[in-house]
C-alpha cells in the first residue's frame, strides 16, 4: 500500500488496525513482578483485568516503596492501554488526516487536524512508527526502531520517546530507549519484560519483569 493508491485517513486505518490487540474474550492476567534499577530489586504481583470504562485495568501488590510502586503501576497501565481494541472511528472518527512529507526509508508523514490538530504520525511498511501527541499539556513523542509480527498485528520491539512542551517545543525530559519482550501464553501475546534507558547514560536502566503469566479463570 502506497500513498499514490490510498487516501491519508485509510493508510493510517490500515497501520492502526494491524496492530497487536487483545480480543473480547481475553480474560486478563496475573503474574509475578520484578522491578531492577541499578542495585534496588523490588518483587510484587501484577493483575490486568477487564474494566468496562477503560477496557482494563492494572494492579500491582506487595511492593511498600511508593515510587517503585508509582513506576510499576505505570508500565502496567501503558500494557493494558496499548492492548484494547478500539474501533478506528471510535478513535478517529473525529480526526483529518493529509499527507505530509515522504522519507528515505519509506515512512509517509501524516498530518492531523480536528480534535487531533498538531498531532502527527509516520506509517511504514503498514506500521505506525512514529507518534507525536499532545495529552494532558505536554507532547509525547515515540519513534520506534523495530517490531516483530505476532501473526494477528505488530508489536513494538525498539523504540524511543520524549516529552516536549507544547507551546515552545522545547524537551522537557530527556531521551529515554525503549526494549520490550513478549511471551505466548494460551495464545495471547503478553509482555514479560520491559526495559527503559536514559539515551545519556546518566541513570540506571529500569527493568520490569513479569514472570509466572496466567490468565484469569
Amino acid at each position: 500500500m502506497t500513498a499514490v493508491q490510498t487516501s491519508a485517513r485509510d493508510l493510517f486505518r490500515s497501520a492502526y488496525e494491524n496492530r497487536y490487540t487483545w480480543d473480547a474474550d481475553f480474560p486478563g492476567y496475573t503474574a509475578d513482578v520484578t522491578y531492577k534499577c541499578g542495585d534496588k530489586e523490588f518483587h510484587g504481583k501484577a493483575k490486568v483485568s477487564p474494566d468496562p470504562r477503560m477496557g482494563f485495568k492494572g494492579e500491582v501488590t506487595g511492593i511498600e516503596d511508593e515510587a517503585v510502586l508509582k513506576a510499576v503501576q505505570g508500565q502496567l497501565w501503558e500494557i493494558a492501554v496499548h492492548r484494547v481494541r478500539r474501533p478506528f472511528e471510535k478513535t478517529h472518527g473525529n480526526n483529518t488526516f493529509r499527507f505530509g512529507e515522504t522519507h528515505d526509508n519509506g515512512a509517509v508523514e501524516l498530518l492531523m487536524g480536528g480534535k487531533a490538530e498538531g498531532d502527527r504520525y509516520e506509517v511504514n511498511n503498514n506500521e505506525v512508527s512514529l507518534v507525536h501527541r499532545h495529552m494532558h499539556g505536554t507532547v509525547v513523542t515515540i519513534n520506534t526502531q523495530s517490531s516483530h509480527d505476532t501473526g494477528e498485528g505488530y508489536l513494538s520491539h525498539k523504540y524511543d520517546s520524549v516529552y516536549s512542551d507544547p507551546k515552545t517545543g522545547e524537551k522537557t525530559s530527556g531521551l529515554s530507549l525503549f526494549e520490550d519482550e513478549y511471551e505466548k501464553v494460551d495464545g495471547y501475546s503478553i509482555l514479560n519484560r520491559r526495559a527503559i534507558a536514559p539515551a545519556d547514560g546518566n541513570e540506571p536502566t529500569a527493568e520490569f519483569l513479569f514472570t509466572n503469566i496466567e490468565l484469569l479463570k
